[in-house]
């Protein structure tokens, strides 16, 4: 074509020679002097000269019209030069003066739209400089499609043009462009002649000197630039229009820093529009596709437009398939990523493009990413995993975050993408499984070195630290300075290390999970929850068991007995604590033997089998004093004070429990300290003495608060509810249960749920809202005796026997007393048994039946005197005086009733006293 042309204008340069000779020939004909040879023939034969010019002419106006009407198109002709005139740069972009179509796998991306448009509409309303608009997702996510349709709903807002320019930042096979080469075509597509746009052997210089010509053609203009696919903002910064009218909007697989920029994140789609987007891509009708597959389907792409696309066009390609077809395929294959393609398109491609850019020890670092257990991870972590510092891990972290290959979280954590995450670990794969069992040692040897960090914080004092491992002393690990910034971390970390244990354990790596199962324990039985402990603990167990570690499997078996005690699963307790015994007597260890029969004798507390409960204790005891272990005798004494106390040995249990404290606070031991406190709160409730029973729980509650043990604080509040509504605050006592009811629902505490319960409906009964006691008062029992808590069980009985009372059900109100005594008899509980002797008491005492109902108060009376328990033997001398009155035994009755007056003055019972004093006041005159 170039050659034709060239042959084409040297022909007419030629022909205007002649042209221009033969009219010097003719001109000269007619002059005076003579020309030489030839030529002087032609100036003797003008009309011949004269016939040879005007063919000449013809010629050339033939050849001229050809050449016009074969280069020109029909139509208008552009008077513009065309962008393909002129010599164009090798590698450039391609330009288009308009948008590329709207792909039909555009779907509803109505947010993010909408702050775009919002963010353009605001600029040009308030006559602002619009800002660059950075796109900005991880690969696949449907950047360029979201540009191109955005481009196409704002064009009207942009009159002056819409130009689409790929960079090629991260095109397979083809460098980025350069930006001189871009703004040669730029300047091109805008009409700008090839001959005037500069050129110049100096890069640097041409490259000015394009831009500010660019800048200049955009000028006062609205136009609309996408730039896709850039490499970096310094190869699209020259591109950037100078007139503030002009909106750019930029893509990239890297995040770009950019003056002045607005930031579009594009995630993943939302379940509802990534099913859309299946059903529409399928081709197949929607009442053909089960909506739960879809689900199902879209979940295993992660959400990604790419992946949601790709897997669209297979099910399209394939009529014969159903969608549970795909489903089952995709979800058996281990090659997620080899299932999402379709044709030479496929998600693994679009994520090589990104990995590709990386050096190698980035790569190496990537790699050993996808092999993490967890789902989120900091530089710490992350370090471990690449086995570098701190400092590289952190420089590695955020460039994989700038190329989109991993989400940064709150927290400076980061996350892989599911799809991502396959991809890393394909590619970890392919360095054989020796590289998936080194980076998982790696990270468990490192949270092994933080873990024992952490529980120097949150261990009470005193007590042995869980065991360690080699190497973990080498290891990198965050700054936990205090008790709080060390169950922050635990909170945040923990999904992580119980998922490196089961990795770890599936890599029959049965040391590492020996350890950080003991490791996590403190943790755990603070915080919970509950049932993942239980598996945790399982699974050491059976570690141990692997490698014949029988004191390994001590350990397990013993906090597997703690977490099911704080899960209220007592006889799978005592089970496993009696196992744990038995293996510490087996290999010698008489420390854990100790603590395992200290935590039997708690058990057997629960479950008011006191005899069993004092004999795990003192046992306990006599082994810690073996030991010289003050905080396992401190702990034993103050069990053994609990038992004390539910078998009405109140002043015993004073004396165990007063040292049990003196030793807490010696060692500096708060929680121990607080337990003390609150089982000391009790018993002056017992004894009447409701002043310093409230002190001792307002303590105990605020030291579990500086511990920030919910658990504990709940049953503080319960105790403080008992003494409020004791000394008449019924709104404060249902406060304090309300609150304690919300912390255990909370924290699935199903014990201390089903106590709350039970004093919620005390108080409702004494607000005279029997029906409703009743209810609550059924939900506790049935709590109680799913649990197995014969204490709780005849607790509610007992209330529920006063609430039927109230009720009117006086035949169900018996039946509940005379169980609830059966059960408080067989546990020793004689402080339960005065208390229900009372309740009913005055139940027929009210019903008229005097005799039977002094005869229950009088054996109340004797059980409280025996037991030193003030408010019942109150409350019975009450009974005994108002069965008295009602049969005119007035002197009688008077004396009892002002000796249970005196009694509930000097307890604080103002309800009461008051009650009394009305009754025995002297009958007023007139």
């Amino acid at each position: 074509m170039r050659l034709r042309r060239g042959v084409t204008v040297a022909v007419v340069a030629a022909g205007g020679a002649v042209t221009t000779m033969l009219v010097g020939l003719v001109t000269n004909a007619v002059s005076e002097s003579e020309w030489p040879g030839w030529l002087g023939w032609l100036q003797r034969h003008a009309w011949f000269s004269f016939a040879v010019l005007g063919t000449a002419m013809v010629g050339l106006a033939v050849l001229l019209a050809a050449l016009s009407e074969s280069g020109t198109p029909e139509g208008t002709p552009d008077p513009r030069p065309r962008p393909g005139g002129g010599a164009e740069p090798p590698g450039a972009a391609l330009v288009l003066r308009s948008l590329p179509r709207d792909t039909t796998a555009f779907t509803d991306r109505s947010a993010e739209l909408e702050a775009l448009v919002r963010s353009v509409r605001n600029a040009q309303e308030s006559g602002e400089a619009l800002p660059v608009h950075v796109i900005d997702g991880m690969p696949g996510v449907g950047k360029t499609t979201f540009a191109v349709h955005a481009g196409h709903v704002l064009s009207e807002r942009f009159p002056d043009g819409q130009l689409f320019v790929n960079l090629n930042g991260h095109t397979t096979g083809r460098p980025p462009v350069q930006a001189t080469e871009a703004l040669a075509s730029l300047l091109a597509a805008t009409g700008v002649p090839a001959q005037r746009i500069p050129v110049s052997d100096d890069l640097g210089a041409v490259t000015e000197a394009r831009a500010a010509m660019w800048r200049s053609q955009l000028a006062d203009k609205k136009a609309l630039l996408i730039l896709d696919n850039a490499a970096s903002y310094r190869q699209l910064e020259p591109l950037l229009p100078g007139g503030s009218g002009c909106l750019v909007l930029v893509t990239s697989r890297r995040r770009l820093a950019a003056y002045e920029e607005v930031v579009l994140p594009v995630g993943a789609l939302p379940p509802e529009h990534a099913i859309d987007l299946f059903i529409r891509l399928s081709g197949r009708p929607t009442t053909s596709l089960d909506r739960v597959v879809l689900e199902q389907l879209v979940a295993l792409c992660g959400y990604l437009p790419l992946g949601v696309s790709l897997l669209a066009a297979r099910l399209r390609h394939h009529p014969s398939w159903g969608a549970e077809d795909l489903r089952t395929r995709l979800a058996a294959t281990r090659d997620r990523l080899g299932e999402l393609r379709a044709g030479e398109r496929g998600v693994a491609a679009t994520f090589s493009l990104s990995y590709q850019d990386l050096t190698p020890e980035r790569q190496h670092f990537f790699r050993c990413l996808g092999l993490y257990p967890g789902t989120d991870l900091d530089v710490f972590s992350g370090a471990a995993l690449g086995s570098v510092s701190v400092a590289v891990a952190r420089e590695q972290l955020d460039v994989l975050y700038d190329a989109h290959l991993i989400d940064e979280h709150p927290g400076s954590r980061f996350r892989l993408h599911d799809l991502l995450r396959d991809y890393a670990r394909s590619l970890a794969a392919e360095g054989g499984d020796m590289e998936a069992v080194q980076a998982v040692q790696r990270v468990c040897t490192y949270y092994l070195a933080a873990l024992a960090v952490a529980n120097r914080h949150i261990g009470r004092s005193g007590a042995a630290a869980p065991p360690t491992r080699g190497g973990a002393a080498q290891v990198e690990t965050p700054p936990v300075e205090s008790r709080t910034a060390a169950l922050r971390w635990l909170e945040d970390e923990r999904a992580n290390v119980l998922a490196c244990i089961r990795r770890a354990n599936d890599l029959t790596l049965h040391e590492l999970v020996i350890h950080l199962a003991a490791a996590m324990a403190p943790f755990l039985r603070q915080a919970g929850p509950w049932d993942q402990a239980v598996g945790l603990h399982r699974t050491a167990a059976e570690a141990a068991r692997h490698t014949g570690n029988r004191r390994a499997l001590a350990d397990a078996l013993a906090e597997l007995g703690v977490v099911r005690r704080f899960m209220a699963s007592y006889p799978e307790a005592i089970e496993a604590l009696n196992e744990a015994v038995a293996e510490y007597e087996a290999v010698g260890e008489k420390r854990g033997k100790a603590d395992a029969l200290n935590q039997v004798g708690i058990v057997r507390y629960m479950i008011a089998d006191n005899e069993a409960s004092a004999r795990a204790q003192v046992d306990a005891l006599e082994l810690y004093r073996e030991l010289g272990d003050r905080l396992g005798q401190a702990n034993a004494l103050a069990d053994l004070g609990m038992v004390r106390r539910q078998t009405s040995r109140f002043d015993a249990a004073v004396e165990t429990q007063t040292e049990a404290l003196s030793i807490y606070r010696e060692l500096g031991d708060r929680y121990g300290e607080a337990n003390s406190l609150r089982d000391l709160g009790i018993v002056h409730c017992l004894l009447g003495d409701y002043q310093f029973a409230a002190q001792h729980h307002h303590e105990a509650f605020d030291i579990y608060r500086e511990l920030d043990d919910r658990v504990h604080q709940a049953y503080a509040l319960n105790e403080l509810g008992v003494v409020r509504r004791l000394i008449g605050d019924l709104a404060g006592a249902r406060e304090a249960h309300s609150r304690a009811l919300e912390y255990f629902t909370e924290l699935g505490e199903r014990f201390g749920r089903a106590n709350s319960i039970r004093h919620l409906g005390v108080l409702d009964r004494m607000d005279g809202n029997a029906t409703a006691a009743v209810q609550l008062l059924n939900d506790a029992l049935a709590s109680y005796r799913d649990l197995g808590s014969r204490g709780g069980e005849a607790a509610s009985l007992g209330e529920l026997g006063v609430a039927r009372g109230a009720a009117g059900e006086r035949n169900g109100a018996v039946e509940s007393f005379r169980r609830s005594l059966e059960i408080l008899r067989e546990l020793g509980d004689r402080c339960g048994e005065t208390e229900v002797l009372n309740h009913w008491g005055t139940l027929l005492r009210t019903s008229g039946d005097w005799a039977p109902a002094r005869e229950l108060f009088e054996q109340a009376l004797g059980l409280a005197q025996d037991i030193s328990c003030p408010l019942e033997k109150a409350r019975a001398l009450e009974g005994i005086g108002r069965v008295d009155w009602m049969a005119d035994e007035r002197a009688r009755a008077e004396e009892s009733l002002r000796e249970a007056l005196d009694e509930y003055r000097r307890l604080g019972v103002r309800g009461a006293a008051d009650t009394l004093e009305r009754l025995l006041a002297p009958p007023q005159a007139g």
